[in-house]
């Protein structure tokens, strides 16, 4: 809106010298001039401006100075707030590091010198220096740290960790409601800083696996406090910036790439228990880029028979128009199919579903005392099973799906490499079919991908950088990969990588199945880069091919000593794949190894490890 004498206390002289300034500001300059002006003594202001310091208005008198001292106006602006703050982020998959960066770059545009440093990079002795101290943090698995912040987790909660009076905090927690317990890392930062004296100058937020809008709110409230002004937060470089933009591409995770389908495989032969799909997708014309040990994105659609069923069991109308987002909506089948998840339930779900129908049962299943009858509940159970379950027939769509969360997108490893397929990203998936409760259920994307993707069809996609698995700076690096089943994708990235750059480190990789007959997965690919020396040894388990089943874990152990030679010749170890057990079963073994062969203590072969990955030598890709 222009200004005139009419719209505002100016007059013709003033509007038409802030019509021809205002425009022209960039966020920063609009947001130090705001705070110029606050600064201002009262009495000044209101002689400049004809206001009366007394009056809510007035008519206009003189115009303003032409003038204003820029040193004086630097030092009013100083004095309103602190102008320096560390962020320090704690990231398994590369959101915290994306978020911490983004917050970094607010901040410097509002003139707070911000230090952005990963939790594993950051001297705990210096905290009692910090004045402003901002955290970024995701939970792993079972409420656990990420690899990155674990050192630091374990020194703030140990009796090093010093009385922290002087310090201003806020902890944006990054999790997914459909794990037990939620956000518990960022939650653990946030308690314990609070007891070792520090003040929380903005409220912890706790974001579920669709992050940018909850994420935008803090990072508000942080810049503004930071910035000592109101409305701050909001240069107008970043308005409309997507949280988790990309630095080159104008594709993000809120605005994925469709990208087609060029093949699309079945990796297992025939008699297999297994089926698991290798994709070629396009990126031709999109900008997007990426590195071996990211992780590629997918949107995907929720299958067609289950949203039948669930509109049939309600009796709904398929084309009603329901809410899909703030300010969008669909017809009810085309919400369900694309925009609601509607097979996984979460704690938060239920909580609200109870209120929704009025259902005790249902709210008792969600009370403290019921967390092994709720995690059962969660684990086998989808939308249909609750509405059948707990009376919700005769409950509107609208009301059901306002309850509902977006459907998350799907992470996978990258299984190929840009410098050996241009334009081009692979993806190595593991389809999910079983029976339950007398059902089909299967999983959502991967199902999709293998009985409803054609090369030719689309996906929408976005690259997750993720700065946590990367191959070494040095390419002379000797590599150790352990990676069973689908856990085997990103190194086939690597050795792609490697094969295409000349790297001259050796490399050893550690794969397992069930069957070597049907389930030796990119089997010739391997075979071909051990003949032409880019891969040095490989060392296979197949637990169904023996009577007693043996694992990655086993072969590691079988090969104790010459992995402990690698280590201590400075390889660098990756592991990628199932969390919960292969790769907590991988990490004993790596201890037992260091302890046996390098005669430690089980506290200092713990310690070892603990050091493997601050060095960056030991990264874990696991999920």
């Amino acid at each position: 809106m222009e200004l005139n004498a009419t719209n505002s206390p100016f007059n013709e002289q003033q509007t038409e010298l802030l019509n021809r300034l205002l425009p022209g500001l960039n966020g920063y300059q609009r947001v130090w001039l705001s705070g110029y002006l606050s600064a201002l003594p009262a009495s000044e202001t209101a002689q400049g401006s004809g206001i009366s310091a007394s009056a809510g208005s007035a008519p206009a008198a003189e115009p303003a100075p032409a003038s204003v001292p820029g040193a004086s106006a630097a030092a009013a602006v100083q004095s309103e707030a602190p102008r320096e703050a560390t962020v320090l982020f704690g990231s398994q998959t590369g959101n915290g590091s994306g978020l911490a960066k983004k917050l970094a770059k607010r901040l410097e545009d509002l003139n707070v010198k911000a230090d952005v440093l990963s939790m594993a990079d950051f001297k705990p002795n210096n905290l009692k220096k910090l004045q402003n101290l901002l955290i970024v943090v995701s939970t792993h698995g079972e409420g656990d740290p990420p690899d990155n912040a674990i050192a630091f987790h374990e020194f703030l909660h140990g009796k090093r960790a010093p009385k922290l009076d002087g310090l201003r905090y806020s902890v944006l927690a990054l999790g997914d409601t459909s794990y037990e317990f939620f956000c518990q890392t960022g939650k653990d930062f946030d308690k314990r800083l609070e007891e070792l004296g520090a003040s929380r100058f903005a409220d912890r937020a706790d974001c579920d696996v669709d992050f940018d809008e909850t994420a935008g709110e803090w990072m508000a409230a942080v810049t503004e406090a930071l910035s000592g002004s109101a409305g701050a937060s909001q240069p107008a470089s970043e308005d409309s910036a997507p949280l988790s933009a990309d630095p080159v591409s104008d594709y993000s995770r809120s605005n994925p790439f469709r990208a087609e389908v060029l093949e699309n495989l079945n990796l297992n032969g025939r008699g297999s228990a297994r089926e698991t799909r290798h994709l070629e997708l396009s990126l031709e014309g999109s900008g997007l880029t990426y590195e071996p040990g990211d992780s590629l994105g997918v949107y995907p659609e929720n299958h067609p028979r289950l949203v039948d069923e669930i509109i049939a069991e309600m009796d709904w109308n398929p084309d009603e128009i329901v809410p899909t987002g703030k300010y969008d909506s669909a017809a009810l089948r085309e919400a369900l199919h694309y925009y609601y998840e509607i097979t996984v339930l979460t704690k938060p779900l239920l909580e609200h579903a109870a209120k929704l129908v009025g259902s005790e049962e249902l709210a008792a299943l969600t009370a403290p005392d019921s967390a092994e009858k709720l995690r059962a509940y969660l684990g086998d159970h989808d939308l249909l099973d609750l509405l059948r379950d707990y009376g919700f027939k005769g409950r509107s769509a609208i009301e059901v799906t306002g309850i509902l969360r977006k459907l998350p997108p799907r992470l996978y490893s990258i299984a190929s490499s840009p410098q050996a397929t241009p334009d081009e990203v692979h993806l190595t998936v593991r389809t999910v079919r079983y029976a339950c409760g007398g059902r089909d259920r299967y999983g959502v994307c991967s199902v999709q991908m293998a009985e409803r993707l054609e090369p030719g069809d689309s996906l929408p996609v976005f690259v997750q950088h993720n700065p946590n698995f990367k191959l070494p700076e040095n390419p002379d690096t000797p590599i150790i990969m352990i990676g069973p089943g689908t856990g085997v994708a990103p190194f086939r990235s690597f050795l792609a990588e490697r094969e295409e750059t000349g790297a001259e480190g050796k490399s050893w990789l550690f794969f397992g199945d069930q069957h070597f007959s049907t389930d030796f997965l990119y089997q010739t690919e391997w075979q071909r880069w051990i003949k032409d020396g880019v891969l040095t040894k490989m060392d296979v388990a197949f637990s169904r091919d023996t009577e007693e089943k043996v694992y990655v874990q086993h072969r590691m152990l079988e090969k104790s000593k010459e992995l402990y030679e690698w280590i201590a010749n400075g390889a660098a170890l990756y592991v990628c794949g199932d969390e919960k057990n292969m790769a907590h079963d991988v990490h004993l073994a790596l201890e037992t190894i260091l302890a046996q062969e390098g005669g430690l203590s089980p506290e200092d072969a713990s310690e070892y490890v603990l050091n493997l990955q601050r060095e960056k030598r030991y990264q874990r890709d696991v999920y």
